[in-house]
């Protein structure tokens, strides 16, 4: 009777901060575990960040997923301006190479791409559901909903880059102006892609499991 009105009575609200609050702290360990959250390679960062923030948007919802994505662009911001590589200034306006630096645009490139990866994979896996018979989730949904959210922040990212700092990114990489854009596509295909690809198998594997009714029931999500 008493575990009855325990139920009962608990906070919606609670629960949402709660769980919110897990993802928020595994994104967190990530980001400041060396060599896990951002793998360097020298002019760049290999990300994984990004798969906590899609499964979170999968089991939360798109608004709690936004919430997750700006806390990854927090790390990234802080990660950039404390931790900073050869083209840190495209993510941190308080870091500069040489006649090169940052400015508001990079705080428009760190978060608003990493908001949307907890935005889109939702819409994606709710759109793959619509599309099923039998209305469960699909496993092509899942892979779909992972790549989804991984080229979204890095087309985003990169796209952006070419906007708003197309010579001092060639500047940092020393290829022409004339160059910048072939060089970036070149970080989408070698970065880019195989990012996106491991995000859809893991959010195949660990989605399906997340995903789960009685899962789900547990962690009190209902998304």
């Amino acid at each position: 009777m008493g575990q009855r009105n325990r139920k009962k009575t608990q906070n919606p609200g609670v629960r949402e901060m709660v769980q919110t609050a897990v993802f928020a702290a595994v994104i967190l360990i990530m980001a400041f575990t060396p060599f896990l959250g951002y793998i360097p390679l020298g002019f760049t960062r290999v990300t994984t960040i990004h798969i906590p923030v899609i499964l979170g948007s999968l089991m939360l919802g798109p608004g709690r997923g936004a919430v997750l994505g700006g806390v990854f662009g927090l790390t990234s911001f802080i990660n950039n301006t404390v931790n900073p590589t050869a083209t840190s200034f495209v993510f941190s306006p308080f870091y500069s190479l040489g006649e090169f630096s940052g400015g508001p645009a990079s705080l428009l490139i760190c978060f608003v791409p990493r908001i949307l990866i907890g935005v889109v994979p939702y819409y994606i896996l709710k759109l793959a559901r619509k599309c099923s018979k039998k209305g469960k989730t699909p496993g092509a949904g899942l892979v779909l909903a992972g790549i989804g959210g991984s080229l979204t922040n890095t087309l985003l990212v990169m796209n952006l880059i070419f906007v708003f700092f197309r010579r001092a990114y060639a500047a940092a990489n020393e290829v022409t102006v004339q160059a910048v854009y072939g060089f970036i596509l070149t970080v989408i295909g070698t970065n880019g892609v195989p990012e996106a690809i491991v995000a859809g198998v893991l959010t195949l594997a660990l989605g399906k499991v997340l995903l789960r009714g009685r899962m789900k029931k547990e962690l009190g999500a209902s998304k």
